[in-house]
């Protein structure tokens, strides 16, 4: 079967691309922006890439489009499509029909975590012995690829809550019927396709509609969000986390090292190098989901001693002259508070400069504006790119006084971080894309 992805540079359609090249099938696809690890990973995986939506692909005949949802009504390519007749179908619903099927699938969802709770998981499985599949949206460290077939009939996915494509609206991930699912988070975010938190909280109570009785829901017992989706209607047995009468966290060394406990037991001590509560939250939460899986949780808590993240989570890009210089995917302000508070208690009293671009829907919507001032309380400095937003990012940023720069220029942006880091500074890159490629164009100024 020839497929052609509209979209695949998302890290999403991305994975689907690398699946479906290893099911043995002609992988074509088409995107607007390329940029790197996914990119990168695809032409790895010797598929062929086309720049842009013009109309003319059509020509290609595939045997179906499969439409990723940043693709709308008006993309010259999909606007032939429909003219033409041609057989489409949304990445979500190609994946439950072509690789979900028969499989015992672990979903992950959430507001935050998604992509680093995953990698855990599927790497506890595979420590396990159990061969799993994946698509995960980051290339998790200790596979170096964020999609797989797998061997064992296990199959773990991050689920996103994002919508499915322009003609389904649904969450992407009632399309997956889980037999494991976890339940890490839920705030309001996307609010370019969610009116508020209860229309988010009415999508997650789907998902759970679609786990079966045999199954086990891993939710976080700390949010009264997910008290109130799971008191909507629950068919499943549930174990929560976070919580005394659950899976709780013991106390946290200097080493950053911790004690997992089941119901007030202690099961074992994780060892790693990992910064942050929510990581430990993440760890225990795929513990549990793992157990399910039929990994033991002293096999489980080994696997963590040798986890090693994903790219774009704190990645480190560089070090120039005594300057650390990383990479996060942190976007929302809850994520980039967590995401700048792991690294304070990493470097202690060393500086932090934080600089963000505001690039998801709803920071650029200006729905978070105000909350971001605290979230980068523990920044020394933050350099904020201005472009393309459609608030005003000095008055929101106001609070902070001299701690906040603004810049609507990349390249003036870079030459003022240049300016500003001294040996021994750590800069903080937090974005959900490219961000114009500015980490190797500041360690190149550097």
């Amino acid at each position: 079967m020839h497929i052609h992805i509209l979209g695949i540079c998302g890290t999403f359609m991305g994975g689907i691309a690398v699946l479906a090249k290893q099911a043995g099938h002609k992988v074509t696809g088409c995107d607007a922006n390329v940029y790197p690890p996914m990119s990168t990973q695809l032409e790895a995986q010797g598929i062929a890439l086309t720049e842009g939506f013009d109309a003319a692909q059509a020509d290609m005949k595939p045997d179906v489009f499969v439409i990723g949802n940043v693709v709308s009504r008006g993309n010259p390519l999909m606007e032939e499509i429909l003219n033409r007749g041609a057989r489409y179908i949304s990445g979500p619903q190609w994946l439950a029909e072509n690789v979900l099927q028969n499989k015992w699938v672990l979903a992950v969802a959430g507001t935050h975590g998604k992509t680093t709770t995953s990698a855990m998981l599927a790497w506890i499985l595979e420590y396990g012995g159990l061969e799993p599949g994946f698509l995960i949206g980051g290339v998790p460290e200790n596979f170096s690829v964020s999609a797989r077939e797998g061997k064992q009939g296990f199959f773990v996915i991050e689920a996103d809550e994002y919508d499915t494509a322009f003609f389904d609206k649904r969450s992407k991930f009632v399309h997956y019927r889980p037999r494991t699912a976890l339940l890490n988070n839920l705030e309001f975010d996307h609010a370019d396709i969610f009116h508020d938190l209860n229309a988010i909280e009415t999508q997650f109570h789907h998902l759970v509609r679609t786990i079966p009785g045999n199954g086990l829901i891993v939710a976080n017992g700390r949010e009264e969000s997910m008290k109130r989706v799971l008191s909507r209607g629950c068919w499943t047995p549930v174990e929560r986390f976070g919580v005394d009468e659950g899976w709780a966290l013991g106390e946290v060394a200097d080493d950053n090292s911790f004690d997992v406990l089941l119901n007030g037991e202690v099961q074992g001590r994780v060892r790693w190098e990992l910064l942050g509560e929510h990581n430990r939250l993440n760890a225990v939460a795929a513990l549990a989901a793992a157990r399910h899986a039929g990994v033991p949780v002293e096999t489980g808590i080994r696997a963590l001693a040798e986890f090693k993240s994903v790219k774009r989570r704190m990645e480190v890009r560089g070090v120039v002259n005594g300057i650390t210089v990383y990479d996060d995917f942190a976007h929302h302000p809850t994520a980039i508070a967590t995401t700048v508070e792991g690294l304070r208690r990493k470097v202690g009293n060393a500086r932090i400069i934080a600089v963000l671009e505001p690039r998801s829907n709803t920071m650029k919507m200006g729905v978070m504006k105000n909350e971001l001032p605290n979230s980068l309380r523990d920044a020394d400095m933050t350099f904020c790119y201005t472009a393309n937003l459609g608030w005003n990012a000095h008055e929101a940023l106001a609070p902070m006084g001299e701690k906040a720069a603004l810049f609507d220029d990349l390249d003036e942006l870079v030459q003022a971080i240049t300016e500003t880091v001294r040996s021994g500074d750590h800069v903080l890159i937090m974005s959900n894309g490219g961000f114009g490629g500015i980490h190797a164009k500041l360690l190149k100024a550097l």
